[in-house]
């Protein structure tokens, strides 16, 4: 199916000056154009954009992108190095993961603190605290 550039800014959510970038950037190889130079966008088209938008969101700069983008045109030659390509993005993910949530923990402790001591009036009552009266979570 096609689809102008209209629909299919409304398809991904993207501003179609963003699809009108990508394609200048090569992002959009078989990206085609009617009798009138307008781009039309088809369920391939699509795709790619979900796996631009998914890449950009793991952390890839449109740069990388780029560079993955011109690996998946070489065909079937460079299957290797495209599962390197996302096992490289998925470990660093992993990795991130692991850092946000202990970011997270802290958060979690924090507001516990707090609304314990709103709760109390003062923060004197988290000073004098035994370690059982604070939940096993934040031991």
């Amino acid at each position: 199916m096609n689809y102008s550039i209209k629909k299919i800014s409304e398809m991904t959510g993207l501003p179609a000056s963003t699809l009108r970038y990508y394609d200048k950037q090569g992002l959009l190889p078989s990206l085609k154009r009617d009798a009138n130079n307008v781009r039309v966008f088809d369920d391939d088209d699509y795709r790619t954009l979900k796996l631009i938008e998914c890449l950009k969101k793991s952390g890839l700069s449109i740069k990388d992108i780029k560079i993955f983008i011109d690996v998946v045109g070489q065909g079937d030659k460079s299957l290797k190095k495209r599962l390197e390509i996302f096992r490289k993005r998925r470990e660093f993910l992993r990795r991130e993961l692991e850092d946000l949530q202990e970011i997270l923990s802290v958060m979690e402790y924090k507001c516990w603190y707090y609304e314990t001591a709103c709760a109390a009036g003062t923060e004197k009552v988290m000073k004098n605290l035994k370690p059982s009266e604070i939940p096993e979570k934040f031991i």
